[in-house]
């Protein structure tokens, strides 16, 4: 089909019903999403052009950006070995369980061995913060534990995906430079900024922050790695101006949960091919197996000793298995290399989606905690004013 406005048709009325069905079943919109785009893939076929991947693309740094955003420095203080531990130990489970099942059990040799690791450690920023926005527990304690707890797990595997196979050479460095400078200034920057530019019909504010993403983002490619890696530490950074001005990001959520990121998650979904599938399917289930008993043996027992509530417990736990953003990366960095074939991609891509939506499907129909809105901080003054007994 090469009238792009048919195809856009196409993709955003895939979304729509998505939109719909979301609904009607109370699942998120994320998850309905990737599995339309499955279907549709193998059935109608979905257009992958340049410009359908520039959204899916820019949908994922944006979703990671926001993901950042919520991370709320004073829940992170509160909560700071909680979140570390959970995190830490989410990335490393997983990915020498993976690891080592993939090297020793299947054979496949140390690189490709790796990257299944790899694929398989994440913790799905995209797909977790979609669902904390859609259900509001972004505004939540646990939520924001949780959202912290991703970005140490991505860490982990953003670090390892580098550490094994990145290209040591002078465009890493100057993006290491870049965004070592772009994270100490923009909390001072960006603040004034926005105080100078308010609140315009023109967006000025949403335009600032795109530019920085994408900026980072194509330094990031110039480096040999992806352009979504530095938008959740950009998100942090930006974190404090956010939280003071919740209008600001319910904008940007309008335009990325509206146009971009349901690109993402349909052309996720059209990457798997049933056909392949069917014919790896107990491999695919077996690594997928793999990974969920992973997190669980890691995870579980620390939302224990950190005195979770057992239903909260289980519920970071599901949401902790997901995988997606940096999985399909991963595999995908994998494939395009040289180092996994077209097989053993699509094995890692189907099992890394099967995380995003099995532990997902599960927290959200039969874990989902109670809703309990992060507390207010009383200043001393005003806790000592309310503890006087009133005047007569």
């Amino acid at each position: 089909m090469g009238n792009v406005w048919l195809v856009s048709a196409l993709w955003l009325g895939l979304a729509l019903i998505a939109s719909i069905v979301s609904i009607r079943v109370a699942i998120s919109v994320a998850l309905i999403e990737i599995m339309v785009g499955a279907v549709a893939g193998n059935t109608i076929g979905l257009t992958l052009t340049e410009w359908v991947n520039f959204l899916a693309g820019f949908g994922a740094i944006l979703l990671t950006f926001l993901a950042g955003t919520e991370i709320d420095p004073q829940v992170v203080r509160r909560h700071f070995r909680s979140s570390m531990s959970i995190g830490a130990v989410g990335f490393l489970a997983p990915y020498l369980g993976v690891l080592l099942y993939a090297r020793y059990l299947l054979g496949w040799p140390w690189p490709q061995a790796q990257i299944a690791g790899i694929s398989l450690s994440t913790t799905s920023v995209a797909v977790v913060y979609a669902v904390m926005v859609e259900t509001g527990f972004n505004k939540t304690e646990i939520g924001k534990i949780i959202l912290a707890a991703c970005f140490v797990n991505d860490l982990g595997t953003v670090l390892a995906l580098g550490i094994v196979f990145a290209h040591y050479d002078l465009w890493l460095a100057l993006f290491g430079a870049l965004t070592a400078v772009a994270l100490a200034l923009l909390p001072r920057f960006a603040p004034w900024f926005f105080k100078a530019v308010g609140h315009r019909v023109s967006e000025p504010e949403t335009k600032f922050v795109a530019l920085v993403l994408l900026g980072l983002g194509g330094m990031a490619t110039l480096a040999g790695s992806e352009a979504v890696l530095p938008a959740y530490l950009v998100g942090m950074a930006l974190a404090p101006s956010f939280l003071a001005d919740p209008e600001l990001p319910h904008r940007m959520r309008i335009i990325a949960f509206t146009i971009l990121t349901p690109f993402y998650f349909l052309k996720a979904g059209s990457l798997v091919d049933f056909t392949a599938v069917a014919a790896a399917a107990g491999l695919i289930v077996v690594l997928l197996v793999v990974k969920l008993a992973t997190k669980f043996v890691g995870i579980l027992p620390l939302t224990r000793a950190f005195r979770f509530e057992p239903r909260e417990g289980m519920y970071t736990t599901l949401l902790m298995s997901t995988g997606l953003t940096f999985g399909t990366i991963s595999a995908l960095f994998g494939l395009t290399n040289g180092i996994l074939d077209r097989a053993q991609y699509t094995i890692l891509v189907t099992a890394v989606i099967g995380s995003a939506v099995v532990p997902t499907l599960i927290a959200q129909r039969w874990f989902q905690p109670a809703f309990q809105p992060i507390r207010a901080e009383i200043p001393p003054g005003a806790k000592a004013a309310l503890d006087r007994p009133a005047s007569s």
